[in-house]
């Protein structure tokens, strides 16, 4: 029996749709963007993302933020706005907030607890805002040529807005980190790559590897099933982003929903094996732990010194958004009064103890391995490889780590899938419920 694709309609959220581009092309891509921003509001409400109509916290909306309106060079036709604690050490660190699409850098900054944690241990926050002139979602360009090679577009524009900060607000050059969710989360990959002497440190959420797309077609692709390459690849697409370039390189966090529907968590897989062979290292992870309310699997990869350069937090339960957990507890930040904002973990607490802008200055210990039972998924080879637990070859699908042979690429064929150790897949022996 040949294999069976089902068919998908284009996901929603749309990173990929707009263009600056005149003429025939650009028309097409203006339509579609239309059409996919029709569906954007309806597709993306549902089990573990916030009603756009819910109301948020007064006090996570109160944070001002600062237009900054002339930064240098703006080839990317990029916003500029800080978020500036009121007592901001000189040398400060700063962080880099990349919106979503259909988000602003006001949005981004009322939702996402970044701010709460500016004021806890004092650094800047630069939220770069892109516009639906250059594309009609606001979706950064992560996927264009023209906006992702060092010194060209968004990405030089972001790279501009991070110079402007070193002189105007005294921020130190060599703590400077990025993050962003969806699609800001892709451009964030980008900034990674094209400028790694720029940045120490990024944190991925709901994001995609760096080189994975170049136009719109290959860019839903690589968002839902998601592209499975080798690490050897992936990290050659990096390295190719500034050549010559010796390290070192900057350590990445990689947050994902394991019911993502809009990008597949499959590409937390492809971000961690691009990411490790960048730094020289397996795709077996060095310790992995529980953390959080939620219990999100955490898996890191560490450097010889066991400080971890790359890790994977898979958070249970939930869609596509940036996981937050509102309230005023130590661990807890953010809001809820938007859609991709999700009630599940305050990820910018662990994001910013990852970039160590909490004071941490040492390795975290080792953690064994956790006593829980083993995470199991029964769903058809086809939504196993979309959910990043399984890969396929002409035609044949392989349990990821493990390789083992699942049968034929399609909707029919089913199979119990364990994972353990994080990352590794077989098929269930009975030890599943």
């Amino acid at each position: 029996m040949p294999y069976v694709i089902p068919s998908q309609p284009a996901p929603p959220g749309a990173p990929p749709p707009g263009s600056r581009r005149g003429g025939r092309w650009g028309r097409t891509v203006r339509r579609l963007a239309a059409v996919v921003a029709l569906a954007t509001g309806a597709a993306l409400a549902g089990p573990g993302t916030a009603s756009a109509s819910a109301a948020a916290p007064a006090e996570a909306r109160a944070a001002a933020l600062e237009r900054v309106t002339s930064f240098g060079a703006n080839p990317g036709g990029l916003n500029m706005y800080v978020y500036r604690p009121a007592a901001l050490p000189a040398n400060a660190p700063a962080v880099v907030a990349l919106h979503g699409c259909t988000q602003s850098a006001q949005v981004y900054s009322d939702n996402s607890g970044l701010n709460t944690f500016a004021d806890r241990h004092g650094f800047l926050v630069v939220y770069a805002e892109t516009t639906t002139v250059n594309n009609a979602n606001k979706c950064f360009n992560w996927f264009q040529p023209g906006d992702t090679r060092r010194g060209r577009g968004e990405a030089a524009s972001i790279r501009q807005m991070v110079a402007h900060a070193t002189t105007a607000y005294g921020v130190d050059t060599g703590r400077v980190q990025v993050t962003g969710l969806s699609a800001g989360g892709a451009m964030t990959s980008v900034m990674l790559a094209a400028y790694p002497d720029v940045f120490a440190a990024g944190a991925v959420v709901a994001g995609i590897p760096y080189g994975c797309g170049t136009d719109v077609v290959s860019a839903f692709g690589c968002m839902s099933p998601g592209v499975d390459r080798t690490p050897a690849a992936w990290a050659q697409a990096v390295r190719d982003a500034h050549p010559g370039f010796a390290g070192p390189w900057p350590r990445v966090a990689i947050w994902h929903g394991d019911n993502d529907a809009t990008v597949a968590p499959r590409n937390a897989d492809e971000l961690r094996d691009q990411w490790t062979a960048v730094h020289g290292l397996g795709q077996t992870p060095g310790r992995t732990s529980t953390i959080g309310p939620n219990s999100t699997r955490r898996s890191e990869y560490p450097a010889a010194d066991g400080r971890s350069v790359v890790e994977v937090n898979r958070v249970p339960g939930i869609g596509h958004g940036t996981p937050v957990d509102p309230g005023s507890g130590a661990e807890q930040c953010g809001a809820t009064g938007t859609q991709h904002f999700i009630d599940s973990i305050c990820s910018s607490y662990w994001i910013t103890r990852f970039f160590g802008l909490d004071g941490t200055t040492t390795p975290e210990p080792p953690v064994d391995p956790p006593t829980e039972p083993a995470a199991c998924w029964t769903a058809n080879n086809y939504e196993h490889v979309r959910a990043g637990r399984a890969t396929t070859t002409g035609g044949q699908v392989y349990a990821k780590g493990s390789g083992q042979h699942l049968g034929l690429y399609n909707t029919f064929v089913t199979h119990t899938l364990k994972e353990s150790p994080a990352g590794h897949y077989v098929v269930a022996d009975g030890s599943c419920p």
